[in-house]
């Protein structure tokens, strides 16, 4: 299947275990074959502009922002229609954010549809708000998960279902200082 779309994301492989059951069941980007992750930039630019220009400038984007340790220990919520884990510190996800959409601005965060980026991981997104719930309530269980963040990932796909998504390019943060 081509890709149709590309997005900018940190994936988060260390909350596969506490949410893949859910997001399979609950979140179609899941059936998409796209990892969890915390966005930075969706939609990102069409895949047939992406070129090493842009890989370039990805690169030179996440040098600019060190290396840096995140728990996900409290979920949120958007309403009664999407379930959420909240990143901390969310400030590295939104400075990445901001200087994507600097050098991207024909590419604004979620189509330009919200008027705040509000970094998350979602778990679940319009089902019943019991069937959120529960799925919120066995994700609690796994909390606190804490990782490292080194990388920021350029992903493609197809908004179909199908494991599809893949990664074209990771790019390094800064390293932890020693």
């Amino acid at each position: 299947m081509q890709a149709t779309h590309t997005a900018v994301v940190i994936a988060v492989p260390a909350a596969e275990p506490a949410v893949a059951t859910h997001r399979t069941a609950l979140d179609r980007a899941a059936s998409w074959g796209v990892p969890a992750h915390i966005t930075l930039l969706w939609p990102f630019l069409p895949p047939s502009q992406i070129n090493q220009e842009v890989l370039t400038a990805l690169g030179r984007i996440a040098a600019q922002e060190r290396a840096f340790t995140l728990t996900l220990d409290r979920i949120d919520w958007f309403g009664d229609t999407v379930v959420w884990l909240a990143p901390a510190p969310a400030r590295p996800f939104l400075t990445l954010t901001t200087a994507l959409t600097a050098r991207f601005p024909q590419a604004p965060p979620y189509g330009g549809a919200f008027t705040e980026t509000i970094p998350h991981l979602t778990i679940g997104h319009d089902h019943p708000r019991t069937t959120l719930q529960a799925a919120a309530t066995a994700v609690t269980r796994h909390l606190p998960i804490t990782t490292t963040v080194t990388t920021i990932s350029l992903i493609a796909g197809a908004r179909e279902p199908g494991d599809n998504w893949h990664t074209i390019a990771d790019f390094p943060l800064a390293p932890l200082p020693r």
